[in-house]
């Protein structure tokens, strides 16, 4: 079931552009080959946040897939400010859909890379604001969110997907060292991905139809943290 007649899928040419890109991360690369970056690269990546987040609605019904750059689309210019690596791009294509009451970063959502030779699909917070732990701690730490959340960590990863998010060495202050979800409280994060090779499908219109099942199994994440960031938003 494809959405939308405009996406038809990834060139072989977006592929080589990261490829290429990886080999030749400089400035002068860049802007040789940026006309190559605007069509293989952006054109097509908005067609897909249009398609995917088509479906992905169905099951985020407040979804937010907005095709621009620093929305659904991860600017390629690094932040070399405070990293010893000063290399300025990035070689990998970030793809993001979010849902909730918060700005863009500051919610849950889906999320999709290219970075030859594979793909990842991930779903949930990869970095809560700091605003928002509390919150978190408070409901990992209690009787009635704490076990839903475990719940859904669970069926998540009995399905075959990696939990990520956990930041620090010790449970915070004011926690019990001994909780029984003391690990969860060392997040700072809570999400679920997956990697895989480069599908054929990447290079089809069906790409949005072969991303939808992972993005499904990897829902309830996205589920228990919505909910959260609806009750801290009041």
């Amino acid at each position: 079931m494809v959405l939308s007649d405009d996406f038809t899928g990834f060139s072989k040419k977006t592929v080589k552009f990261w490829r290429d890109l990886a080999k030749n991360n400089d400035k002068a690369w860049f802007e040789k080959n940026r006309a190559i970056y605007d069509k293989e690269v952006l054109a097509p990546s908005r067609e897909f946040v249009i398609a995917m987040g088509s479906l992905l609605k169905g099951m985020a019904p407040q979804l937010k897939a907005e095709p621009k750059v620093n929305k659904s689309l991860f600017r390629i210019y690094r932040d070399t400010r405070f990293s010893k690596d000063k290399t300025p791009f990035k070689t990998r294509m970030g793809l993001w859909w979010w849902e909730g009451p918060g700005k863009r970063m500051a919610c849950s959502g889906f999320y999709f890379q290219l970075e030859p030779p594979k793909v990842m699909m991930g779903v949930g917070m990869y970095c809560m604001p700091k605003e928002l732990l509390p919150a978190y701690r408070d409901a990992v730490a209690s009787g009635k969110y704490g076990p839903a959340l475990v719940r859904a960590i669970n069926q998540v990863e009995k399905a075959g997907y990696d939990l990520g998010g956990a930041r620090y060495q010790r449970v915070p202050r004011g926690y019990a060292k001994d909780h029984p979800r003391a690990e969860l409280l060392k997040h700072d994060g809570v999400w679920a991905r997956i990697e895989a090779k480069i599908p054929p499908e990447l290079h089809t219109p069906e790409l949005p139809d072969w991303c939808l099942p992972h993005f499904q199994a990897m829902l309830p994440i996205h589920k228990w943290l919505l909910a959260l960031t609806r009750r801290a938003a009041g």
